[in-house]
């Protein structure tokens, strides 16, 4: 801004720009106006100087209420083809200089006749004088999303604002509403004036499109929300990348950092739509792993609690197993935590499991994420263990190679260590091969190492010979206590390995137990928890027909032609002539524990299956008996009211015992009339019901008036018909439809609310396009209780009434010979809450071709 110096020379005092604070609305009417005038207020009373620059309340008498007490700024008044409007008065605004505006709709095009076109551009004006602007902006105003919302509402939107002016806002606070929440306001009249709401409810306001609305808007907001991180990232040096993939797999130890590591994949799976979280613990039988079952426990609860699934395989090469799963769950991701060693341990063990799993991981991206007990030595999980084939090779090598070795050292030292210092470093080498590879490595690394003792360090010197008693005593004791410690470390190897089969076994036996208690009872689920557990290409249940050719039941994993039994790996039985086929890698003796609780759980479900066809092949047995006996009742009853009028009637006027006078005959032809209309009403409904249960009936399908159709069931009703108000009938296209059908579709609606309705309440029936068809409601004030009505409303042959008392039951077939109509001309019936308390029969059906 400019001022004028003492000398009368202007000069420039330059300005810090406003702040922009947006409310971004989800639909019309959530209340973002009443949001801004609220701060405003708030802001005031903080004292701040707040200015009303230009607000439109429409009417709301509570969003008006909150002007009270804000000072709001005489309007700017434009004339524009003959009539008059008013505008924001941006230069007025500007010589005020507040320091918070408050300007309503940034997406409003002004009159003609300012210098700006667009109200966001006068939001500029006031922000680079200095001002801060609170406004506000819908959703379906986004330029991004303008065709979008067309789509979903059929309403295209004129006033629109580019995404980036809305993106570069200092804040922006998104206004939601639950979409029942907002109907009802509009009931209540809080958004609009009595004589729109119906119409808006039927069209704008239907409960799909303020839930698409409200869901654009949050995904709208997430991703204005990941460009101001990864703003944050750049402008604090942060270089790590958020990637976006598929599916996600975790890897827990039960140690500390588990719960790190589950929230880290977590945010990486949530990015990608649809993504998935698989945890996943390696049991090792290899007698090094060591889980804490209490904290895989919590760990497992946490998987599940933010919709991921836990899985639990056996494997001894950590590594190899852990990408082995991913392969098999097609996952591109692998999260793992940074190592609890310390920087000697690692120096001392070389690369551990995570190290060899990044270099295994081939086109697996692997996460190695940081966490409190990175570096802290404590729990430290065991280097990862070579190959058993690998390990023996290994250790038979370390058997010649490492008392060669140390002979090479001691050879140079012989001057200042004796023949005892010697034979204990020679039994520590055999120690330390005995703890690499067992007895037989042991025992070849004794038989060595005694020849080089007695070959370089017992005299006399390279000769196979020993001079003196207690050197032939020394050889003898260092041999027998050599294979005695190689002996001892083989067994004390073999029950720690044995010990952690077990511990594996439990670990396997529990995560099973837990995927029967948790409902995934089904066989497909348990042949594929069996399939990652021992890591097999497939698994497949078949059935033993004695010929040859069993039957398949169900199969995970790779397809193949062949599923008959002798084919495969492993085969079990899981009772009766029930088999498991595996195929993949040959199972150790020792799985078959382990592989037999499977297959009586996977017998044990495929019971539970056979037991569940057998109830459902008699359920519909039961409910055609059940709704036999109910029509019988039913016809039974509502057959004999009408036929006993009409035979009373009759045998009256056949009476030649009494003279009737003539408006008694009229009145008694009158009852039976009608008592025959309504059995004719019953038969042809009973027909239709029956025609519609047997497929006969078939509608012939045209281009029909909606406005039409209504009329004719309108005046079916008689005298009730004033009863019925209408909206929208006539803007509606025509609809596929069969008229006839139609028609007593709409007369069964209107009969079913009048009948629900007290007299004096006005039924409303309204149409609206929704995208490529028309929807038309019916909807009364009657009472309505969903959670008791809604499943039987359609209902034919209700069910006695609850209060004991011999009710009878009735025929109520309109409501669903409407429904089967609707169905029949593919359209569909629902019943929803009419907003304020009521029932809304809801009738969508296909739009009729254009042209």
């Amino acid at each position: 801004m400019t001022q004028l110096s003492a000398s009368g020379a202007s000069r420039h005092i330059p300005t810090t720009p406003g702040r922009l604070k947006v409310y971004l609305g989800a639909a019309p009417g959530v209340g973002k106006t009443y949001r801004m005038l609220d701060e405003g207020r708030r802001r005031l009373d903080r004292g701040t100087d707040v200015v009303v620059g230009y607000v439109e309340c429409h009417n709301r008498h509570r969003t008006e209420d909150r002007l009270t007490g804000l000072e709001v700024l005489p309007r700017l008044e434009r004339d524009y083809r003959g009539s008059r409007f008013t505008e924001m008065d941006v230069d007025a605004l500007i010589a005020r200089r507040p320091e918070v505006a408050l300007v309503d709709e940034l997406a409003h095009t002004n009159i003609p006749g300012g210098r700006n076109e667009k109200r966001y551009q006068d939001v500029q004006e006031l922000l680079d004088a200095g001002i801060d602007v609170l406004t506000t902006v819908n959703i379906q105003h986004l330029e991004s999303l303008n065709d979008v919302v067309q789509k979903i509402t059929g309403v295209p939107q004129r006033e629109t604002v580019a995404d980036d002016i809305v993106r570069r806002a200092d804040q922006i606070e998104l206004v939601d509403m639950p979409p029942e929440g907002l109907r009802r306001r509009m009931v209540h009249g809080n958004v609009y004036g009595p004589e729109k709401v119906d119409a808006a409810l039927s069209n704008y306001f239907r409960v799909g499109n303020l839930i698409a609305l409200r869901e654009l808007a949050l995904l709208w907001l997430a991703g204005r929300v990941d460009e101001g991180l990864q703003r944050y990232r750049s402008e604090h040096g942060i270089g790590k990348v958020w990637e976006t993939r598929e599916r996600v797999v975790v890897a827990l130890t039960g140690g500390p950092e588990g719960e790190t590591l589950i929230r880290r994949a977590a945010r990486i799976a949530d990015r990608a739509s649809g993504g998935d979280l698989l945890a996943v613990h390696v049991a090792r039988s290899d007698g090094l792993a060591e889980a804490d079952p209490a904290a895989l426990a919590t760990q497992r609860r946490l998987v599940e609690k933010i919709g991921g699934s836990y899985h639990s395989v056996v494997g001894d090469h950590v590594p190899t197993a852990l990408l082995d799963f991913a392969r098999a769950e097609n996952a591109t991701q692998l999260v793992l935590g940074t190592s609890r060693r310390g920087r000697i341990a690692r120096s001392l063990t070389g690369p551990g499991i995570g190290e060899t799993t990044t270099e295994l991981s081939g086109d697996i991206d692997v996460h190695r994420v940081t966490h409190e007990a990175s570096g802290r030595g404590r729990h430290l999980p065991a280097p990862t263990p070579p190959h058993p084939t690998l390990r023996r090779v290994v250790a038979t090598g370390a058997a010649l190679l490492v008392p060669v070795l140390l002979t090479l050292v001691l050879t140079g030292t012989r001057s200042s260590l004796n023949l005892t210092s010697d034979a204990l470093l020679y039994l520590l080498a055999v120690v330390g091969v005995a703890c690499l590879g067992g007895v037989l490595p042991s025992l070849l690394a004794a038989v060595t190492a005694s020849l080089l003792l007695n070959y370089y360090f017992i005299p006399p010197i390279h000769r196979f010979t020993v001079d003196r008693p207690n050197n032939v005593l020394a050889l003898v004791v260092f041999a027998l206590v050599a294979l005695t410690v190689a002996t001892v470390v083989d067994r004390a190897t073999t029950g720690s390995h044995r010990a952690a089969r077990a511990t594996a076994e439990a670990e396997t036996l529990s995560a099973l137990a837990h995927t029967i208690l948790g409902g995934e009872q089904a066989v497909p689920a348990l042949l594929a928890r069996l399939r990652e557990t021992f890591g097999m290409d497939r698994v497949a249940l078949v059935r033993r027909d004695g010929a040859g050719g069993d039957q398949l039941l169900a199969t995970v994993g790779e397809e193949v032609e062949d599923h008959r039994h002798g084919t495969a790996t492993e085969e079990v039985s899981v009772g009766g002539d029930a088999l498991l086929l595996l195929s993949g890698r040959p199972l150790p003796a020792a799985d078959r524990r382990v592989l037999t609780a499977f297959a009586a759980h996977v017998g044990a479900a495929l019971e539970r299956e056979r037991m569940a066809l057998a109830v459902a092949g008699a359920e519909p047995i039961g409910a055609a008996n059940q709704a036999r006996a109910a029509l019988l009742e039913a016809v039974s009853h509502d057959l004999r009211d009408p036929l006993s009028v009409a035979v009373a009637a009759v045998t009256s006027l056949d009476s030649h015992d009494i003279v009737l006078p003539e408006q008694d005959r009229q009145e008694l032809f009158g009852d039976a009339r009608a008592a025959l209309d309504s059995l004719t009403r019953l038969t042809d409904d009973l027909s239709d019901l029956g025609r519609l249960h047997t497929g006969s009936l078939t509608p012939e399908l045209r281009a029909v008036s909606v406005a039409e159709c209504f009329a004719g069931a309108r005046e079916s009703l008689g005298e009730a018909r004033v009863a019925v108000g209408s909206s929208g009938l006539d803007e509606v296209p025509a609809v596929l439809a069969d008229p006839g059908l139609l028609q007593r579709i709409l007369a069964n609606l209107l009969e079913n609310a009048l009948l629900r309705t007290a007299d004096g309440a006005e039924i409303q029936v309204s149409a609206g396009p929704v995208h490529d068809r028309v929807e038309i409601r019916v909807a009364d004030r009657g009472p309505w209780s969903p959670a008791t009505d809604r499943d039987g409303v359609f209902d034919p042959f209700p069910p006695r009434s609850a209060d004991g008392g011999g009710a009878r039951r009735s025929i109520r077939l309109p409501l669903a010979l409407s429904l089967g109509f609707a169905e029949s001309m593919g359209g569909t019936l629902l019943p929803e809450d009419t907003p304020g308390g009521g029932l809304t029969m809801a009738l969508t059906l296909p739009a009729a071709p254009a042209g």
